[in-house]
């Protein structure tokens, strides 16, 4: 086990290398950040070259990418050109609020994926089910945008229960500002977590109903029905568990998915998160946070694949990594 860690932890450090590099490589190609930062109006031959200088855009991109790596070893991100703060200070800001937004959307993804996957593949003939299944279709079928936008519409607009924007009332706890220790913090929340579960639900019902079908009609299912245990029991025990393996591996994809993709979810409702800074570096060329941002969203995918893999090995024990 160990050495498929230390295995999977160097696979992550080639990844995040990869990554840094097309990144610096492909920002030699877009824009130009010395005039987002000082502004066309301003701008002087003398004054871009300057500017040039000090942010060290003037060297080759060789210079410039070793430069970051280095001082990444040493826990250097750099400085944002925009923020005029460092990267990691920026980023680490916004943090709390992206997590709670896919931690809370993936809970329900999961709560909600798993439960009417395996009732819509019990009683598969059942009008529940079927409005289920035509549910996940539209889910799977609707922009998120969309769905964020009709949410506002219905529970902000018409019915005016919920908040259409922001985050709302936080508490801070150390480095950590939360919003799901106060009521209006919470109800900011619902209306952004439901738009950005809505597809992931839809996905994972559908995959758990076709695992639940395919798993209830193995012979060791009649057998367990044959031995007069519950129904309940057997569909719970023997069926969701085999069934769950390929839920997992979905639901790990989708948390990164979610964390890297939230930029949409984020923008319709206003959310102060990692995705609503990756928009606004991209307008301004900001390149060390978004070089900085794409590989913490690396970092946690790699780091979700294999807490699912290690999951693997808990809910079937005949699986073992070496």
């Amino acid at each position: 086990m160990l050495a498929y860690m230390l295995r999977r932890l160097g696979e992550t450090i080639l990844v995040l290398v990869a990554v840094s590099f097309i990144c610096f490589m492909i920002f030699q190609y877009l824009g130009d950040p010395v005039m987002a930062v000082i502004g066309y109006e301003h701008s002087t031959p003398e004054i871009v070259a300057r500017a040039r200088e000090q942010l060290g855009l003037d060297r080759p991109f060789y210079v410039q990418y070793a430069s970051f790596i280095g001082r990444a070893l040493r826990g250097d991100l750099g400085r944002s050109y925009v923020h005029i703060r460092p990267v990691g200070d920026v980023i680490i800001e916004r943090i709390p609020a992206t997590l709670e937004l896919v931690t809370v959307s993936i809970v329900i993804t999961a709560a909600l994926g798993l439960l009417l996957g395996m009732y819509t593949a019990v009683r598969p003939r059942n009008f529940l089910s079927k409005s289920i299944l035509t549910t996940s279709i539209l889910g799977i079928s609707t922009p998120t945008f969309l769905i964020g936008l009709l949410l506002i519409l219905v529970f902000a607009v018409e019915l005016n229960w919920l908040p259409s924007s922001g985050r709302g009332t936080t508490k801070t706890l150390g480095m950590w500002r939360t919003g799901l220790l106060t009521i209006d913090g919470l109800r900011h929340l619902v209306l952004p977590a439901l738009a950005l579960s809505f597809y992931q639900f839809a996905l994972t019902v559908r995959l758990v109903r076709a695992e639940m079908l395919e798993v209830l009609s193995k012979d060791y299912i009649r057998t367990a029905q044959s031995k007069g245990l519950a129904r309940h029991k057997v569909v719970i025990k023997h069926g969701l568990r085999n069934a769950a393996l390929p839920a997992i591996t979905i639901l790990g994809l989708q948390f990164g998915e979610m964390l890297g993709f939230s930029i949409v979810t984020e923008t319709v409702f206003q959310w102060p998160g990692l995705g609503r800074l990756l928009i606004s570096s991209i307008y301004s060329s900001d390149n060390p946070v978004i070089v900085v941002y794409i590989m913490f969203i690396a970092v946690v995918i790699a780091v979700v694949n294999l807490v699912v893999d290690l999951a693997y090995s808990l809910l079937d024990p005949r699986i073992v990594y070496s």
